[in-house]
């Protein structure tokens, strides 16, 4: 099994904090997104993972260390590491045809942007499966279409009319992504483009066409990171998931508390110092930060962050960030200081 992982975009919705840090690399929950997924749909998989292919973006914004903690990433799931570029913001089906020398057998291809919780096992009798997630308001997504086998027969783009509530999250199976990959090449000799970009979707929907079997993989949360609310929300419930697991470690042995107090749930990293200060519930704290004289809750704090005098609920701020003050909720990237 293989897992494609298109990840080139930074993330408009998310600034100031995708300006310095490509979006699937921001932390939820002390680890980034990316992260978080890719080990989320392996063990979702239950079968060993041969390759993980990352699609990359500008190496001004995905540098050596990304790739560096990507290669690091798949060794740890026993699995080859495999990098490529896509050079132009040319939608995505061109983002997945950059890693075409790994399109063959079995694939999961997924988007960076949201993470899952999900138990299910692989229909043996598809040729591929699209995940989806119900919701409240189907108008808004892109959504599957059923015939009365509960085989998907159509994609359709925020519907006017009711055609399902079952939306599709980004992430597909198939059981030979090859397929895909020929027709996906079809949808480029011929220049077929949607937006101005060349999609997935119209390598699906050519597959269709031929027969093939498309199944639904129903997920129990879908969680998005494509801004500062749904992030916090994310991290927030992601906080929760991981504390009834019970399987990571959420506080770090090297955090020095004085005089301070911590609610959980929380992710708090390493060299963390917090002194006069209450935190959480839902926050997360990346390494080497300092809090002093302050409460936190409902809060992203990324790494090498120092927080005085602060009353914050609702707040994401960055990496390097020195605060001092009585802001409530904020939304701060990298290097910012307000003193």
């Amino acid at each position: 099994m293989k897992i494609i992982v298109p990840m080139a975009g930074r993330g408009s919705r998310l600034r100031p904090h995708s300006l310095t840090v490509p979006k699937p690399l921001i932390p939820v929950a002390g680890q980034p997104i990316v992260h978080r997924l890719v080990k989320d749909i392996a063990k979702v998989l239950k079968q060993p993972i041969d390759e993980i292919a990352f699609v990359l973006g500008d190496p001004a914004w995905f540098g050596d260390d990304v790739v560096n903690s990507l290669k690091d990433l798949a060794t740890s799931l026993g699995a080859k590491p495999s990098i490529y570029r896509q050079d132009q913001p040319l939608g995505t089906g061109h983002a997945i045809m950059c890693a075409k020398p790994s399109l063959s057998g079995p694939a999961v291809v997924a988007y960076a942007d949201t993470l899952i919780r999900a138990e299910f096992d692989l229909d043996p009798t598809a040729d591929s499966v699209i995940w989806t997630k119900k919701v409240d308001n189907p108008e808004a997504y892109g959504v599957v279409k059923l015939n009365t086998n509960d085989d998907i027969v159509e994609l359709v783009e925020k519907p006017e009319t009711f055609v399902s509530n079952q939306a599709v999250i980004g992430i597909y199976y198939f059981k030979d992504v090859a397929v895909l990959k020929d027709k996906l090449q079809e949808v480029l000799d011929e220049n077929v483009m949607n937006g101005g970009e060349y999609q997935i979707n119209d390598g699906i929907k050519r597959m269709m066409v031929e027969g093939k079997v498309f199944k639904t993989g129903t997920v129990d949360e879908w969680m998005d990171c494509g801004n500062k609310n749904v992030t916090l929300e994310t991290n927030a419930k992601m906080l929760g998931f991981l504390k009834a697991d019970g399987e990571e470690k959420m506080i770090s042995d090297s955090v020095q508390s004085i005089n301070s107090t911590v609610i959980e749930p929380c992710f708090i990293g390493e060299n963390v110092v917090l002194q006069n200060s209450t935190i959480g519930p839902n926050v997360s704290i990346g390494n080497n930060c300092v809090i002093d004289n302050s409460s936190v809750k409902n809060s992203l704090i990324q790494t090498y962050t120092n927080i005085k005098n602060a009353n914050l609920d609702q707040a994401m701020i960055g990496n390097h960030v020195k605060y001092n003050g009585n802001f409530k909720a904020i939304s701060i990237g990298d290097y910012s200081a307000l003193e």
